[in-house]
């Protein structure tokens, strides 16, 4: 099953923020670590750079489905790294590898949700809780890095 890079979302190490929402770029280098430039709190503090969970994946067609229940949620604002179309979130499985521009992805585990959602300026406290629950199964996947490259905004994805 073949796909394309909607978009690639970095953000930048900020003081006092957190990795959400990320910002579309054109294209960037995915190094083992992650995309470059990108920086995520959770994952660099607390987690000590897991290669297991340097990129994030999340198709577009799952925001679709979450703004159809009345949530806005727009590309890179769950943490995603690479927002997919065309690949059902169904599709990706724990092990699959995939060649997204010149570089190649391992699917590791999926993304759960998690409090710092709340930094949405459409989530706040007042509706973390029923977002998270309704997020459930639906966040995106992690992904560790097998081949560095530069990938691009329409890069096609392919199965290997």
């Amino acid at each position: 099953m073949n796909g394309k890079v909607y978009q690639i979302n970095i953000k930048n190490r900020t003081e006092g923020e957190r990795g959400i929402p990320k910002i579309a770029v054109a294209q960037s280098q995915l190094f083992l670590q992650g995309f470059e430039g990108d920086y995520n709190v959770f994952k660099n503090r607390w987690k000590f750079g897991t290669p297991n969970r340097a990129v994030c994946v999340l198709p577009i067609e799952r925001l679709v489905e979450l703004e159809s229940i009345n949530w806005s949620v727009r590309a890179g604002d769950l943490g995603e790294n690479i927002t997919t179309q065309g690949i059902s979130y169904e599709v990706f499985s724990i092990g699959q590898r995939y060649r997204v521009g010149e570089a190649i992805i391992e699917i590791t585990e999926q993304a759960k949700p998690c409090k710092q959602l709340r930094v949405l300026d459409y989530i706040g406290e007042v509706n973390l809780k029923r977002f998270v629950h309704d997020l459930l199964g639906r966040r995106g996947l992690y992904a560790k890095v097998l081949k560095e490259g530069l990938v691009k905004k329409g890069d096609e994805i392919s199965l290997l």
